[in-house]
């Protein structure tokens, strides 16, 4: 007869195995890059390097914008490559980005959930890159209100005047 209790509780060290997570890389085109990411990075740097290029063009002259468009391109080409890395697929797939409204996918596809075939999956997003990614909407919204608001009320306003 045995003395072990058959209703005990197993008594082995089992753990799951902590989930792996790439580093994001900006500057590169290999890895991967979340939709949240993906948005923020490329309209963060966006406005970041016009801001400065616009800067530097007004202080030096025309070449500066040019250089920063320049920039701004590369940039966003290769975070589109990674984006397209993240739902699994070629990065030949970020030429799509140069045509209007269709670069629009990159930013609804979702990625692959775990690793694929270019790596690990990114890690979670930080607060910052949500806050971002949730300002956009807002923005878009705003200006699109402010775009029909402020000629209405400066035409209310010359019509006032005339009266």
């Amino acid at each position: 007869m045995s003395t072990q209790n058959p209703y005990v509780a197993p008594r082995a060290a089992v753990d799951d195995a902590p989930e792996e997570y790439q580093p994001v890389k900006v500057f590169s085109v290999s890895g991967r890059i979340g939709r949240a990411r993906y948005i923020a990075y490329t309209l963060g740097i966006s406005l970041l390097l016009g801001i400065v290029g616009g800067a530097l063009s007004a202080a030096t002259g025309e070449a500066a914008i040019y250089i920063a468009y320049a920039a701004i391109f590369v940039i966003s080409i290769m975070l589109t490559i990674q984006r397209s890395h993240d739902f699994n697929a070629t990065g030949w797939l970020a030429i799509l980005g140069l045509v209007p409204l269709v670069n629009l996918i990159f930013w609804f596809i979702p990625g692959t959930d775990g690793q694929n075939r270019f790596g690990a999956k990114t890690p979670p997003n930080g607060v910052l890159t949500l806050i971002a990614v949730w300002i956009i909407p807002v923005v878009f919204i705003l200006g699109i209100v402010a775009a029909v608001s402020i000629p209405a009320y400066q035409d209310y306003v010359k019509r006032s005047q005339q009266r």
